[in-house]
């Protein structure tokens, strides 16, 4: 592969697109006959391509997963990125503990793993990356891969463009809205797939992608990760909360203190609308009065 212009890497998830969930258990079956890159990753390996193709970059796209995901990677490959598979074991639905290590996994193994693999190629100017799995995914592989390379970080976007030296991009909101965002290099970006879909390969491209033989990297070192203790489901349970002892020696007295059953309380009052300073204070003021938050003289 080149060694010239900015890394732009497309890490891409090799998973059962339409895993069954136990919604008591949590537990997860997959198959790997319906194994794949879903539309999230496919939209943020296209759009690499673009970002590459404004930048005069190259992309490399990284799959972590077993040899079957090499099936992944060759598409990616037949539509013009630099492929590098990193070994990761597979759980599949014969594996009865494969629900019970997914718990104990929290993603930041399989971020160093990444970021490992990511170096041997050179040091990305850019990560892009869907925002979730469909596996039970918390799309926190993102923040975790920007941790390990101290790379700024944008997640959950709809659009990514180039903008000068750097990128613009756009957030989903409540209500329709959007957030704008200038996203500087490096960065680690995760997008939906909000109506992008990979390029078409070329007939030829595609029969050499799929004759191809996909680089590894070294197996990463094996962690043994905390344990994790599964119980019988309970419900929530608040941390209890010191008060201080109340006074007198009367069991009632001490009773209806511990209780605050004679205590002023202050009734609810609606204010405004009023300007954003004054409402400001008078939050201020509330959350003093109540011992949040020392009383500062006016």
């Amino acid at each position: 592969m080149s060694s010239s212009g900015p890394l732009i890497v497309a890490l891409l998830r090799h998973t059962d697109l339409r895993p069954e969930v136990d919604r008591l258990s949590g537990h997860v079956s997959r198959d790997d006959r319906s194994a794949g890159a879903n539309p999230a990753e496919l939209a943020a390996l296209e759009t690499s391509l673009r970002i590459a193709d404004a930048w005069g970059g190259r992309v490399l796209a990284v799959t972590a997963g077993p040899v079957a995901a090499e099936a992944t990677l060759r598409e990616a490959r037949a539509v013009g990125a630099s492929v590098l598979r990193v070994p990761w074991p597979s759980r599949g639905a014969a594996d009865d503990e494969a629900w019970v290590a997914d718990l104990a996994d929290d993603g930041r193994l399989l971020a160093r793993a990444l970021v490992a693999a990511i170096r041997t190629v050179g040091e990305p100017d850019l990560v892009l990356c869907g925002d979730r799995s469909a596996d039970r995914g918390t799309g926190a592989i993102p923040a975790y891969v920007a941790h390990e390379l101290g790379a700024a970080q944008a997640l959950g976007l709809v659009s990514v463009s180039v903008e000068g030296p750097g990128l613009r991009a756009q957030r989903r909101l409540d209500a329709g809205r959007r957030e704008v965002l200038r996203v500087p290099r490096p960065a680690v970006c995760s997008v939906e797939a909000a109506g992008l879909r990979l390029r078409r390969a070329s007939l030829m491209a595609e029969l050499g992608a799929q004759r191809s033989t996909v680089p590894i990297t070294s197996p990463p070192a094996t962690v043994t990760p905390a344990p994790v203790h599964v119980g019988r489901p309970a419900s929530h349970r608040p941390r209890p909360r010191l008060v201080p002892p109340p006074a007198g020696s009367d069991p009632r007295e001490r009773l209806l203190e511990l209780t605050g059953a004679l205590a002023t309380r202050s009734v609810p009052t609606v204010l405004g609308p009023m300007p954003a300073q004054e409402a400001a204070d008078v939050l201020l003021q509330w959350l003093a009065e109540r011992g949040y938050t020392p009383v500062e003289p006016t």
